[in-house]
């Protein structure tokens, strides 16, 4: 480095250099301060299905199927799996498991996130020094650092579980730099050098197999050893002068063709893993993709671009998901939002042409700032093959270091100026402590759904998908009728919505209102299992018997593992009398759900019903090997022993029933009754007075204190 280049960092004003560890101290402080209220949350959202419904993550399940499987439990050939191929991000869900003794519990899962997150944070630093020119820019690191560690639009990346895949891939991303950087310190030792170069490949598909966007460090990789390591300009590729000979004699040709094939080589697994074959989205997904118009498609990219660097600019618009009307399409060119387009574009260009046209140092490090937040955001970018989202912020996640670092070099660039240092200092705290406040603030609201939802409708008021989720979370039916509608009316071809409508409507008794919106959802997607599972409802319900067995056995056509289906076809059977079939159809609703509740109770009401009192008692103890705290199915197995005149082991299940839910009248009924057929007349008057207590005007309680009486 030159006498020049050397005083370009040495800036008055800028933070003071401080040792390595005080950095790293602050910067875990603030990941903490921001975010530590995650661990109190639960399963949000994804969450749900990557995790909590995900048998991949099953200690119980075979650990291959985490090779075979999206990241939602899909099979990854399957036509309707998304391709998000994340074993590794599964198997640290599974090692989450396996250290809470097989329990799901929340608390740990968003601990390990943050641990996690302020592992990257700390690794931003070294990261983004080696950007910047090394020891000498601290300052510009450090400043990286901080902004990086507390950017709101983060929240999705920490906050909810399934950003696990976001932070294990920045995490082996940044480890993958960071020793490239170091096989570029020892291109003198071959074996080291060797070694490094083959580790980081190794690290780049670890993070590939943690998310998909882990395959563009490689690219990061080749363009630092090009702009940072050998001091180069893209415009030297425009120099014919520029000979084989010249590249030779530092290596740069030969590791940019490893970083090129190895690239290529995981580009071509990739694809192999998927079967040959891209995920299938639906329209609303990303509905700018499904454009016929080029230039509209062109100009609709550009001003998603454009929001995305917003959203970096000033996270204010947060929100969990931006499809469905969200981001309303620019479908005529003399639409407003067009001038965004426009200026968003004629900035780039400039810039762009502004940075290949100056040489200097700090250009260079501009550059790949620049390249570092481009090649790391291409995935999401629609390029290269169409996305499943409009805007996803927790894909800003690593895009976001090369936007921090930006700014840090704009900042040192103000500080030069004396004039400059008090305001840009001031700023730039505030700065901090908005960002913290924002990233406390939105952390609290992934803290449970209800919030997150409520926090959307401020920001995408047009969004079916946020109306359907505040209507899923609503304890109103009213209100969850409302907003239902409100999304049916944004969007009339959300089966779903009318899927959760037409529940609602069931259950108020407009039989045929729901009936019409399940049949116009099955319309629309016709493998609707749960769609054709409710219409088998609404069916029995009207006395349809025929129809609705036909709908049942169709919504386990389309799913096989449907133990609510099963459970919904016993109750059909057992209305016809058919109990065998009903017995059989819930023994495969417990066989797929061994904790099925209300399968395992009608089973021992049905037995008992019918006078098999013994086979009920039987299955009701093998329910409680499943579901030992139920205080129903202690209940019924007393019922079914009180009747073989098994007075003692009846006692011992009332007993237990009332210990679980000892303020349930009808418990202290039946055991009043079991011990008035015993003979022990004092408890039974003492267990009829008990259920009267609980509940003055209940009919059975009286009759039986009179009887005994």
């Amino acid at each position: 480095m030159t006498d020049k280049e050397k005083r370009v960092n040495k800036v008055p004003g800028m933070i003071p250099d401080m040792s390595t560890g005080l950095s790293l101290s602050i910067i875990t402080l603030l990941a903490v301060t921001c975010f530590y209220k995650c661990v109190g949350g639960g399963f949000v959202f994804d969450d749900m299905e990557a995790v909590v419904n995900n048998d991949d993550i099953k200690l119980s399940t075979s650990i291959s199927t985490i090779l075979d499987n999206d990241f939602w439990g899909t099979r990854i050939t399957h036509n309707a799996s998304h391709k998000s191929y994340r074993p590794l991000t599964i198997l640290s869900y599974r090692l989450n498991l396996m250290a809470a003794g097989g329990e799901l519990k929340a608390s740990q899962f968003h601990l390990v996130n943050l641990v996690l997150y302020i592992l990257v944070c700390c690794l931003s630093l070294f990261v983004t020094r080696a950007l910047s020119g090394g020891e000498s820019s601290h300052s510009v690191s450090f400043i990286t650092a901080v902004l990086f560690t507390v950017h709101p639009v983060h929240t999705e990346a920490v906050v909810p579980v399934v950003g696990r895949a976001d932070l294990l891939c920045a995490l082996f991303m940044f480890c993958a730099f960071l020793v490239y950087c170091q096989a570029l310190e020892s291109k003198t030792r071959i074996l080291v050098h060797v070694f490094l170069l083959s580790l980081t490949v190794l690290l780049a598909t670890a993070s590939m197999f943690a998310k998909e966007q882990g395959i563009t460090i490689l690219a990061i990789c080749s363009a630092y050893d090009f702009l940072i390591s050998e001091k180069k300009h893209p415009r030297h590729l425009l120099k014919f002068s520029m000979t084989w000979s010249k590249f030779q004699d530092t290596g740069l040709i030969v590791r940019q063709i490893i970083l090129l094939s190895t690239t290529c080589a995981l580009f071509l697994l990739r694809w192999w893993i998927m079967g040959g074959t891209v995920p299938v989205f639906q329209k609303v997904d990303n509905p700018a993709s499904f454009l016929d118009s080029m230039l509209l498609r062109a100009v609709n990219y550009m001003y998603i671009y454009a929001l995305n660097v917003w959203l970096l600019l000033c996270p204010e618009w947060l929100c969990f998901d931006w499809s469905m009307g969200c981001v309303p399409l620019i479908l005529m060119l003399h639409d407003s939002r067009v001038l965004i387009v426009i200026i968003f574009f004629t900035m780039f260009c400039l810039l762009m042409f502004s940075l290949l046209k100056n040489t200097s140092q700090e250009a260079r490090k501009l550059l790949m700032a620049l390249s570092f937040m481009i090649f790391s955001f291409l995935p999401a970018s629609n390029l290269f093959f169409r996305v499943g989202f409009v805007i996803a912020e927790r894909n800003l996640f690593v895009p976001s270091l090369g936007f921090c670092l930006i700014i840090a070099l704009g900042i040192r660039k103000l500080s030069g100026m004396k004039i400059w240092q008090l305001i840009v200092s001031s700023c730039l705290a505030l700065l901090v402590l908005v960002f913290c406040v924002r990233s406390y603030l939105r952390t609290v609201q992934w803290a449970n759904e209800r919030d997150l939802f409520q926090s959307a409708i401020a920001v995408c008021p047009l969004n079916a998908k946020v109306h359907y989720n505040l209507a899923k979370t609503s304890p109103n039916i009213t209100e969850a009728l409302e907003h239902y509608k409100d999304a049916l009316r944004l969007n009339p071809d959300y089966d779903q919505a009318m899927n959760n409508l037409a529940n609602i409507l069931k259950d108020l008794g407009e039989l045929s209102e729901a009936q019409r919106l399940l049949k116009r959802a099955l319309q629309l997607r016709p493998d609707f299992a749960a769609a054709w599972m409710n219409l088998g409802i609404v069916l029995s319900n009207q006395k349809q018997f025929i129809e609705a067995e036909q709908c049942y056995w169709k919504a386990i056509n389309y799913r096989r593992k449907y133990p609510d289906c099963f459970y919904n076809l016993g109750n059909l059977y057992l209305e016809q009398k058919k109990h065998s079939k009903a017995y059989e159809s819930w023994r495969q609703a417990t066989k797929l759900n061994p904790r099925h509740h209300a399968a395992w109770n009608n089973l021992i009401i049905m037995l008992d019903s019918i006078g098999r009192h013994s086979e009920a008692s039987s299955v009701g103890q093998e329910a409680l090997t499943h579901l030992p705290n139920s205080s129903a199915i202690h209940f019924n197995i007393a019922n079914s022993l009180g009747k073989t005149s098994n007075f003692a082991e009846a006692e011992r299940y009332f007993k237990a029933a009332i210990e679980l839910n000892p303020k349930y009248p009808l418990y202290y009924v039946n055991l009043g009754v079991l011990y008035h057929h015993w003979k022990k007349f004092g408890l039974a008057k003492e267990m009829y007075l008990q259920a009267l207590k609980l509940e003055p005007n209940m009919k059975s309680a009286r009759d039986n204190l009179q009887l005994l009486i």
